[in-house]
């Protein structure tokens, strides 16, 4: 186990334990001599940890302490930057900046041994296809989904048919071909899929729709358990 993961592990160990537990059972647990224990201890103390005890006494959490973002396992450290890659190549421009905005503050914070893991990982994502088409600002489909507004949107199906709608936007998916806006369509009375590349127009209403996003979503599950793409001639109805 790499020490930064061993440190993580001590650290969620003491959180289990209310009462002071010894450093021989943490060691014990771990499976490090008590010597590397007293080690890690100190060195959790030195970073913030509100860790009290001694040795023969035992040690305890004090209630409180919150685990800094840049305790992480190699394996989650991985996960992180696998996602931030992704999200670098194929989301809006807004989104990839905040990623390598966000990738930059967690590297400036992370342990010198850990800041190479995250430099020298060796896990790529592919090729970029999605192509920047829309004409409509994906910032304010974002605002409308967080703050549950309803959106006046002008659309063009496959066929360039124009329509208008009233649309309830609940989720906006990103795809490595495309991007499409799940939404309750007034029109349709019904979930309907949105690709983005078609919107001519979409204007954020002041209206609140009536039910709540978390709710719409979960109804959207269930009716469909897997995101609809494109091709399945879904988009719009």
């Amino acid at each position: 186990m790499a020490r930064s993961e061993r440190l993580l592990a001590l650290l969620q160990l003491l959180r289990r334990h209310r009462h002071p537990v010894s450093g021989a059972t943490l060691a014990r647990e771990l499976g490090v001599s008590i010597r590397t224990l007293y080690r890690d201890i100190a060195t959790l103390q030195t970073q913030g940890a509100d860790i009290e005890g001694e040795p023969g006494v035992g040690y305890v959490l004090r209630p409180g302490f919150m685990l800094p973002p840049l305790m992480f396992s190699q394996s989650e450290l991985e996960a992180l930057i696998l996602g931030f890659r992704w999200v670098q190549k194929f989301a809006d421009m807004p989104v990839t900046k905040a990623a390598s905005d966000a990738l930059a503050k967690i590297s400036a914070v992370l342990p010198a041994e850990l800041r190479d893991e995250l430099e020298n990982t060796a896990l790529l994502v592919g090729p970029r296809r999605v192509v920047d088409a829309e004409v409509v600002d994906l910032v304010l489909l974002r605002s409308a989904i967080r703050r549950e507004r309803k959106l006046r949107l002008a659309y063009a199906d496959g066929a360039g048919t124009f329509t208008e709608r009233v649309i309830w936007p609940v989720a906006l998916g990103y795809f490595e071909e495309t991007r499409m806006l799940v939404a309750w369509c007034e029109t349709r009375d019904d979930f309907r899929h949105f690709r983005t590349d078609r919107m001519r127009e979409i204007a954020l209403m002041e209206t609140r729709y009536p039910r709540r996003r978390a709710l719409l979503l979960k109804e959207w599950h269930e009716q469909d358990s897997r995101p609809r793409r494109p091709e399945d001639g879904q988009s719009c109805a």
